[in-house]
């Protein structure tokens, strides 16, 4: 009868694969600490810089805003209460100046129904410094004019076609009249 006898202490066992594979898992987990503690560094880098140069802009405009309060209390004593009107007054005049009539009449000839008239244009800068057109359109019957808002609506140049008013015809007037009020997108 034979008796295995093993007389060592621990036995023979295959471990060389799984201690190269263990050892590239460290070495690849290594690498991946390395390239977290340098994004981390880097993180930490941009966010300083980040910082400084949003101090430094809010100093810049703390300086702006300083000059700014100091100009405009310089503007608004009474001894200058006139040229500050004027200024103001000139201002508006120049805005108003800006607005191209032959543009505007050629991008309204562009959504104009041809059985719509235009009665009456008045244009206007609002505080926002965009231009709104206050409509005065006539027409035989009130269809041309919902189709005028239609086009208005779907123009690139007008926004927010609004109809405020209408007049039916008279015995003077065979028109249908509607005050139209519209955002126009003409720069300025």
């Amino acid at each position: 009868m034979r008796i295995p006898v093993n007389l060592s202490s621990q036995p023979f066992q295959r471990n060389r694969a799984m201690m190269v594979a263990s050892a590239a898992v460290a070495a690849l987990l290594t690498l991946v600490l390395v390239l977290m503690i340098y994004l981390a560094i880097d993180d930490r880098n941009q966010m300083r810089e980040t910082r400084e140069a949003l101090d430094k802009t809010q100093q810049q405009l703390a300086a702006i805003s300083a000059e700014q309060a100091k100009l405009e209390a310089g503007i608004r004593k009474p001894e200058n209460a006139e040229v500050f009107e004027r200024s103001i007054l000139l201002n508006t005049l120049l805005s108003r100046k800006g607005i191209s009539w032959t543009r505007l009449f050629s991008d309204l000839e562009e959504v104009l129904p041809h059985n719509v008239r235009l009665v009456s244009v008045r244009p206007q800068v609002n505080a926002q410094n965009a231009v709104v057109l206050d409509m005065v359109v006539g027409s035989q019957s009130p269809e041309p004019v919902i189709d005028l808002l239609k086009r208005l609506e779907d123009s690139k140049l007008f926004s927010s076609a609004a109809l405020s008013s209408s007049l039916p015809p008279s015995q003077t007037d065979p028109l249908y009249r509607y005050r139209v009020s519209v955002n126009y997108a003409q720069k300025l």
